[in-house]
């Protein structure tokens, strides 16, 4: 029997980094709702309660009724699900004078108490809430405090249950993965035996016992998402599989041939359509982003349903959808962040029994280990996420043919660019980047990469309402602007812009101005996100 943690969502846009750190240690878990808690499920060895965009005095602030698992399995609260074990138990949550958000350090912990092993004096911490913990309840004691903080953690004397009022999951805490290591090994025992090959395993096997013999139909993208749902697919159903790949018009240069001729390679059968017509004309003169995801989302699905009406007998839908499109469509609260047209359920005229997302609880980065599990291409699974409305949402305006053109061989020479380009790195750089799973070799404590694959993902904004004056030969011009963006991160959740060398970004400009007719300047993006979002739309 496979073990697992449960982690309660409480709304918290961070619920799934928690369940990706729980799973970097090797051991499954399942993010289900708060009020959803699997009460005879033998596999579960503990329980985390999220953080949520809630105070605990809200009348629509979600509960649990704790009883369920306090006592019987070991518990960590977090953020919220501390202020909750505290507000529930008998303790008391008021308001903060003033928001926590952001580093923190803890000037006292005690080491000794399990859930800090390991730690530091004045380590790190990330704190984010509106409210505070003034008490805690009776047969609990404090052990770990801020200057600000006094109850930044606190564990029971009696029962196997912690509580932090930050936030491990994230980046900002150092010694966050530290933490939930001491809890989901050492406190809850897990024997750390997920992996990308048991993933791969167990996903199959699910995919065959749900499908059978039915077919299925699968949209594909270009990206490693959609190609890495496509192959578990076509191992588990093989033949009865059919992929199909819209070209709007908006993808990068020759990328629509470029994929195809993949996609063949992996033995793939997938129907290709231009349907760039009709998104151009549908666009025109559209300006507003979200709704150039919309209509983009629209045409989308009439011309995927169009074509996939031609294939008898298919039943499933597929799709490459990961966790980072989920959040930012719609979490638990009901609140939408960012639309997604492959997001968000079957519309009322696709005939199919139902969705199927297997990589659905995934980030970006797992979504890359199970694609080297698979033998899928190197070029493949590196591959930049690059969004599903294409150019269309990194052209500030309305979108012509012309402008997608501009972007097009703009963006050419930049990846290209980051392609050529090898930096050598040693240390934590090093480490970072062979964790992410890059292939390269060490030698003398130093590895070789492509800035390519030292960041996270590039792309190139055309600002085609400004024109701004320049100088060519003896006559001013006034064309447009292009923005190149580049970001270091692991999982899109956060993100920060990636540093590039002055001599890199010099050639990269004077390649574009030259060469890219329409374009008379180029500006690099270097704000890091939050606050500002990875795409420009």
């Amino acid at each position: 029997m496979q073990q697992k943690i449960v982690i309660l969502d409480f709304g918290s846009q961070t619920t799934q980094l928690i369940g990706r750190r729980v799973r970097e240690l090797d051991t499954f878990c399942e993010i289900l709702p708060y009020n959803k808690f699997p009460k005879d499920d033998p596999s579960v060895i503990g329980v985390i309660l999220s953080g949520s965009p809630y105070s605990v005095h809200d009348p629509e602030a979600f509960q649990v009724d704790l009883s369920q698992f306090i006592g019987r399995l070991p518990v960590l609260g977090i953020c919220y699900g501390a202020q909750f074990i505290s507000h529930t138990l008998g303790g008391k949550v008021e308001k903060a004078d003033s928001r926590e958000y952001g580093r923190a350090h803890l000037q006292t912990v005690d080491t000794h108490n399990a859930l800090f092993k390991g730690f530091e004096q004045n380590s790190q911490v990330w704190m984010s809430h509106g409210d505070t913990i003034t008490a805690i309840p009776e047969g609990f004691e404090v052990i770990a405090s801020t200057a600000d903080v006094k109850y930044a953690a606190y564990a029971s004397t009696k029962q196997p249950v912690w509580a932090v009022q930050f936030h491990p999951e994230v980046f900002h805490s150092v010694q966050g993965t530290q933490l939930l290591r001491n809890f989901v090994v050492d406190i809850c025992g897990s024997r750390q035996d997920w992996s990308a090959a048991s993933f791969v395993d167990t996903t199959v096997a699910e995919l065959k016992r749900q499908l059978g013999e039915d077919r299925v139909i699968l949209g594909l993208s270009g990206g490693v998402d959609s190609s890495v749902a496509a192959m578990l697919l076509h191992r588990a159903i093989g033949h009865n599989l059919t992929c199909i790949f819209v070209d709007h018009g908006m993808l990068r240069k020759n990328e629509f041939t470029d994929v195809m001729n993949d996609y063949k390679c992996l033995g793939l059968n997938v129907v290709g359509v231009d349907a760039s017509d009709k998104f151009f004309a549908d666009l025109a003169g559209v300006t507003d982003p979200e709704q150039k995801r919309k209509i983009i989302g629209r045409d989308f699905v009439e011309v995927f349903n169009a074509e996939a009406k031609k294939i008898e007998g298919a039943k499933w839908l597929a799709q490459g959808t990961i966790y980072p499109d989920r959040i930012e469509s719609l979490n638990i609260t009901g609140k939408v962040i960012k639309s997604h047209h492959n997001v968000g359920g079957l519309p009322d005229f696709v005939d199919f029994k139902e969705i199927i997302e297997p990589l659905r609880l995934l980030f970006k980065d797992e979504v890359r280990r199970v694609g080297r599990q698979l033998g899928m291409p190197e070029h493949l699974i590196t591959r930049h996420p690059f969004p599903g409305p294409g150019l269309a949402v990194r052209i500030l305006g309305d979108i012509t043919r012309e402008k997608v053109r501009i972007l097009q061989d703009a963006d050419d020479i930049y990846i290209r660019g980051l392609r050529e380009y090898k930096v050598r790195l040693s240390g934590e750089e090093a480490r970072k980047v062979l964790a992410a799973g890059v292939p390269a070799q060490m030698t003398d404590g130093e590895i070789e990469v492509s800035l390519y694959d030292q960041i996270w993902q590039a792309g190139t904004v055309l600002l085609s309402t400004v024109r701004s004056v320049g100088v060519m030969g003896d006559e001013r011009t006034y064309e447009h602007p292009v923005a190149l963006r580049a970001v270091t991160s692991t999982d899109a959740m956060t993100a920060d812009w990636a540093h590039l060398p002055y001599d890199f970004m010099a050639r990269v400009s004077n390649e574009i101005i030259n060469k890219v007719r329409g374009v008379n300047r180029v500006c690099y993006d270097i704000s890091s996100k939050p606050p500002s979002t990875i795409e420009w739309e």
